[in-house]
């Protein structure tokens, strides 16, 4: 499938802090992961894709579309929904006027077409009865659900997820992953998340960033092979290694060379994001 979405050299720093360093990906319709640890330059790849920070160099294309020109990024904020990390939210407004505020700045002028998209957006994240309650009574969850209802406003081709299910109870994150699936159906979804598993259950294909550059690009399932033949299961605590911890059955997974007397295991997205970043892990209390 062609790219919908193509990043070439794309730089940005912050003083001497290289954020991003001379980044290239690409990915097309259905649903992409993005992975990586705290600094790693998700957010600030996520912010230059959603138009709202202008890189230091390099070039991006989406939708066929390049922000850099100014006609053409209008075009781009039209046809795109973003939900960033932080959202700022106005306390005294219901989630109704929320929601038709954010409708009113994305151009739809149509007073009926507009508060049938905002009713219709509230009920997508089921918060359509609570569409007359104050933004301020909302828990941390239905806040969340609230900002991905203003991101999905007026159908957008490319849907931009940071850290959607952030404060999402289990029942909510299963119906958030029914969601964004169908989305993925027919549009382009980037998905920003530390929850390997909602990679592994919604993913085509997942991008690991570090250090502001790509570590891997490919499917969960090549993910998880980068572990193929380094996961063990043991009844004891492994000596002389980090990855490793102590699972609800009472037995130790670990990551790396085998320690005596282990049983290999299948490796799972997690145990190859795991070993590709070299990241500590300790046991599990």
């Amino acid at each position: 499938m062609d790219p919908t979405v193509t990043v070439r050299g794309l730089t940005k720093k912050y003083g001497r802090n290289v954020v991003l360093d001379d980044l290239t990906l690409e990915f097309g319709r259905g649903v992409t992961g993005l992975l990586g640890p705290n600094g790693a330059g998700k957010t600030t790849l996520l912010r230059s894709l959603a138009t709202t920070l202008a890189p230091d160099g390099g070039r991006v294309r989406a939708l066929g579309l390049d922000p850099e020109d100014r006609s053409q990024r209008t075009e781009l904020r039209s046809r795109l929904g973003y939900l960033p990390q932080d959202p700022g939210f106005y306390p005294h407004f219901t989630l109704f006027e929320l929601v038709d505020y954010v409708a009113i700045l994305k151009e739809l002028t149509d007073r009926r077409e507009r508060h049938r998209e905002v009713r219709r957006v509230l009920a997508e994240v089921d918060l359509a009865d609570r569409a007359t309650t104050k933004v301020r009574r909302l828990s941390g969850g239905m806040k969340q659900r609230l900002a991905l209802a203003q991101a999905l406003l007026g159908e957008p081709d490319l849907l931009i997820l940071d850290e959607p299910t952030v404060g999402l109870d289990p029942e909510q994150r299963m119906r958030f992953r029914a969601l964004v699936s169908r989305l993925g159906e027919d549009r382009t979804v980037l998905l920003s998340t530390h929850q390997t598993e909602d990679v592994a259950a919604l993913c085509e294909r997942v991008i690991v960033m570090n250090r502001g550059r790509v570590a891997f690009q490919g499917s969960p399932g090549e993910l998880a092979s980068v572990a193929s033949g380094q996961v063990w299961v043991a009844g004891a605590a492994p000596s002389g290694s980090r990855l490793f911890w102590r699972t609800s059955d009472g037995r130790y997974r670990s990551l790396g060379a085998g320690p005596p007397g282990a049983a290999p295991a299948a490796p799972t997205v997690e145990d190859g994001y795991l070993l590709l970043l070299g990241e500590p892990v300790g046991t599990a209390k």
